[in-house]
Formats: structure tokens, sequence, C-alpha cells
């Protein structure tokens, strides 16, 4: 039987019986056996799972006997790190693979030499790894510490062609990262953005999939400036933006324009496309001083603003259904590493089964706050959410994670409305519950951020209530990013680790009992996943020359081996 589900292609395997259980680190059952304990989180604490983003430098380029070289930096103070964090209770780190690193070489030759190791030690300290696919420059934006451009080769494409980069209305432009008016283009030495997207993503999960649903649980895959879904619309890094500014629309470089030209024409209205709204300010313009994003009677309420924005924003989503969608497929293809979704019960007593692929998809999208409590959201429309008091623009694209079963990252969870200038008419508190709302909504699983790294209990406490909430209606993080390990880190460590206390949910007794309660259902579990592997075996072997599935049994028949092992868990 094959199952759709979300958008990805699943086998169903019709078996007599279910198994009693299913190996924790391959087969994850959404629902707990009727007879079985309550599966605590596995770092052994019930609450919010923490991960810390690494230094943007981790992975560094130095020269070597007259070649470059991919490098762990300081990577023994970094190994005590990962042990550190780990001892701490922190669940895993989130890593950027950045494109200008691994693929400097030129086309298609990837380089993941000095990820191998890094994964290597987060395996060996028992954290998990969120792989984050940045197909960005680092440099431009608020705490980056250091400059990691574009591959070369890609950037000199750039340099006899600048419309592959975003470009606003002075013709400046951004070279942080590729302008999606040429995603299907070919330009890159016969390869479109989209194509080297899916290469570059592929090529990882080649090098990497013996990690997959182990060591590494997500790939998020990067889709624009700060590897955030949005247009680069407060740049601040250089200068051209100071919040809060409304920033400025980037329409003009020449794929875009063709765009918005056919667009204009299809409604009937071609002279609707030769540019951005011309009254729209610039980007540090506050929302009253321009016609365009004025409360009343602005032009962002006409029919040409309704025109022009929903074009904006609509290529910013259908930017996000490419790219993720190839991201999916990538994780879908045959031979990827699976993890047991569903098992559902027939009405002739056989059963289902339903797998999905065994790293979670992942996007992020920008908290823009700054303009929020206005009726315009002027920051939102110009980073391209048309968002504003009368209308949900996050829905679309919280649509298309749903489509590929993707989990959202959002910024801004530490961040209160009373902390920021009132001109600045700022509310991440209010952003938040809306974007909270609408994943929940359309189903899709949220993660936070921190915006900006801030150890003080305000901060804390914020984050706390994001991630738990006190009414029913707020709180419903599925997990935590905390920015960044480093000086600042270690430096606070008393207060970061008090935290850390409180995301687990636990301290004191509390923490002594949850330890013996994970002890006791890892005694549990075991003895179930023995059993619960050598009866699925069976099944696979009745079903294989119907679905083809006989590759599955040595790969299970070694990780018998590996729950038979007392080291089972532990990479060498």
């Amino acid at each position: 039987m094959i199952s759709s589900t979300g958008g990805c292609t699943a086998a169903g395997i019709a078996a007599t019986a279910a198994p009693s259980s299913i190996a924790a680190d391959m087969y994850q059952s959404p629902a707990a056996d009727n007879d079985s304990m309550s599966e605590p989180s596995s770092s052994g604490r019930v609450g919010c799972p923490v991960y810390v983003m690494l230094p943007l430098d981790t992975v560094w380029v130095v020269e070597r006997d007259s070649q470059k070289v991919a490098i762990l930096k300081r990577e023994r103070a970094l190994e005590i790190a990962l042990h550190t964090l780990r001892k701490a209770g922190v669940e895993g780190v989130m890593v950027d693979v950045w494109w200008g690193i691994c693929e400097r070489a030129g086309p298609r030759v990837y380089d993941f030499s000095a990820y191998r190791r890094l994964f290597h030690k987060c395996a060996a300290a028992g954290l998990k790894v969120q792989a984050v696919m940045s197909f960005h420059a680092a440099g431009g934006n608020v705490g980056d510490t250091c400059k990691i451009p574009l591959p070369k080769w890609v950037v000199d494409i750039g340099e006899r062609n600048p419309d592959i980069f975003y470009t606003d209305k002075q013709m400046h432009r951004n070279k942080e990262c590729l302008s999606l008016g040429c995603d299907e283009v070919p330009l890159f030495w016969g390869r479109s953005p989209v194509d080297m997207y899916q290469d570059f993503t592929d090529a990882f999960a080649d090098a990497f999939d013996y990690l997959f649903g182990t060591v590494i649980t997500e790939i998020t895959v990067g889709l624009g400036p700060a590897g955030e879904l949005r247009y680069p619309s407060y740049p601040e890094g250089d200068g051209r933006w100071r919040f809060p500014g409304v920033g400025e629309y980037q329409c003009c470089d020449k794929y875009m324009l063709a765009d918005l030209r056919a667009a204009a024409r299809a409604v009937g209205h071609p002279e609707w496309g030769h540019g951005g709204p011309h009254d729209a300010g610039h980007y540090n313009s506050r929302s009253w001083e321009t016609g365009f994003f004025v409360s009343q009677g602005g032009n962002w309420q006409s029919e040409y603003g309704h025109f022009f924005l929903s074009w904006y924003s609509g290529l910013l989503v259908k930017h996000a259904r490419r790219v993720l969608g190839v991201a999916a497929e990538v994780l879908n293809k045959p031979g990827r590493p699976r993890v047991l979704k569903a098992i559902d019960k027939l009405e002739n007593g056989h059963v289902m089964y339903e797998f999905k692929p065994a790293v979670q998809l992942g996007a992020k999208l920008a908290g823009v706050h700054w303009w929020f409590k206005s009726r315009a959201h002027a920051a939102e429309l110009t980073a391209g959410y048309y968002n504003t008091r009368d209308r949900d623009g996050y829905a679309p694209i919280i649509q298309v994670l749903a489509e590929f079963n993707g989990r959202l990252s959002f910024t801004c969870v530490e961040m209160r409305d009373c902390e920021h200038p009132p001109e600045g008419r700022c509310s991440p508190q209010g952003l938040l519950q809306q974007v909270l709302e609408c994943a929940e909504r359309y189903g899709v699983p949220l993660a936070g951020e921190n915006a900006l790294q801030r150890y003080d209990e305000h901060a804390f406490d914020r984050i706390a209530e994001s991630a738990f909430g006190r009414t029913a209606r707020s709180g419903r993080l599925e997990q935590l990013t905390f920015l960044r390990m480093g000086d600042l880190m270690f430096d606070n460590w008393e207060a970061f680790c008090s935290f850390l206390k409180r995301m687990r949910g636990n301290s004191g007794d509390e923490a002594a009992e949850q330890q013996l309660a994970q002890q006791q259902w890892l005694q549990h579990s075991h003895q179930h996943q023995l059993a619960g592997l050598q009866q699925q075996q069976q099944h696979y072997a009745l079903a294989a020359n119907s679905v083809n599935l006989q590759q599955q049994l040595p790969s299970m028949q070694q990780h018998e081996q590996q729950l038979s092992d007392p080291g089972h868990g532990v990479m060498q």
C-alpha cells in the first residue's frame, strides 16, 4: 500500500499484527503503547528542549601548503564546550553549513570534511544537530561577527550580471543572497539557483544520511538574507537602514521587474509594472511620513497597493514553495533514512505503516515587529509579509510549510512591547501571538529563537512565557534555539544554567525524580525495542515481495545488534 501525507510519499506495509514497540532511534511511533510508560524528552527532562547556536565561524577556511582548507576553529575548546553544554542539559546545537565554504572550489565541488568532524564531536557529546543550509553571506546582519561571502564563482557571475542580486530603487545591489527573481533561470554554469540549492542539499544528505534521525535531526533551508524567508529590506550592516525605519522594497533587478510588468499587463494596468510604489519613502522613513504607509488614506489600501503587495509577497511564497519543494524531494529520495510516522489498523485486521524522513525539514521567518501596531505594518510589507491590521500575511507562508511537513522557526521570543520606543509602534508580543495561532491553525510545529543575545531575567521570563504560556492561548513552542555559544554565554554561565533548568521544567528533587524516571523508561523501552524489531523483521519479510523493502532488513538487523550492545547510543 502507498500513502501520501503532506506532500511527501510514505510507504505503508500491510501486516497481520503490529510490533509491540518500535526502536527509538530508527522507528518512532507517534503514540505510546497503552502498557508503556510516558516517554520523557531525550535529555531526560520534561519541558521545552533548548538548542544552542554555534558561532558563525565554527567552520573556517585557512590556507595551508598553498591550498585553502576548511577547519574547525579552536577545535579543542569547541569539544570541551560541546560536552559542557550537554552536561548542563542542552538538547543540541544549530550550525550554519555555509554555501560559500562547502562549494567554494567550483560548481558541484563540495567539501564537508570539517562538518563531518564537527558532527562526530556533537555525537560523542550526546548532542543533536540542526543543520542550516546557509545560502547567504555572513557579515551584514545584527550580531554577525565575521564575513563569509557567497562562493567566489557565484560572485564572479554577479560581477558580470549584477541583476542576480536583490536591488532597491537606487539600484544598490545587495550581495548577501541571490534574488528570487532568477530562481529558475540557468545562469550558473547551466544551473538555476533552485538547482544549486537542491544539488547542495542532496550532496549534504549523501554525505551525512548515516547520521539522520540520530545525530542530525533537522535540516533548515535558507530562504533569504540571514537564512530567513524575507527580502533584505532593512540592511543594517552597511548603514543604509536604522531601526525603526520602514525599509525599502527590493524589486528592481531585471528579473523581478520583468515579472512585475507581466503581472501588471495581466490585470490590465501596464502602468503599474515600472517598479515599486513611488511614495513609500526611504529606508529610514517613519510610517506616517509616507503617502503609501500612512494609516488613514495610505496607498497601501488602494487597488494599486493591493495589486503590488499581493505580487511582492506572492513571489516570496512561490520562492518558499520551490526551494522547500526540492529540499523535501531530497529528504524523500529513495534510500534515505526514514522513521515511522503512524500505525493504522485496518478493518480487515491488517496494519498499515506510514513513514516520513528521519530529519525534520525547517524554515525561518523574521520577527519584523516594528510598526506592528500601525494599520499598515510598513516594515513587514517591505520585508515581503503582506500582513496588515485587516489581513493575515503569514497564513500563505505557513500553509506552504504544512504542505511539506515543515517546522517553522520564529525570532524575537525574548522581547516585550514595553522594551521598545513608542514611536516605532513595536509589538513583538503581538506578532509572536499571531504567528503562534496561525501555526496552530495549520498544524505546523513552531520553534523559537531569541533575536538578541540577552541573559537578564526579563528576557528569560519572556522566553519561558513564550514556550509554556500562562493561558491556553499562549506558549506553544516545540523547542527553543538560543543565540549563541561564545564568551558572553560562558561569562553568564550561572544565569544560563538556571534558565536551562527552568526550561526543563524541574529543579532539585524534581530533577532527581525525573532522572530516575528516565532510567526506568530506558530499561522498559530497551526490552520492548528488541522484541519489536524481531517481530517487525518478520512483517517486513512477509511484505518484501510486494513493496520491495527487502533492503530495510540488514539495517534493522544491524540496529538490533546495536541495541544489544551495552554501549548503544554512544558514537565511538
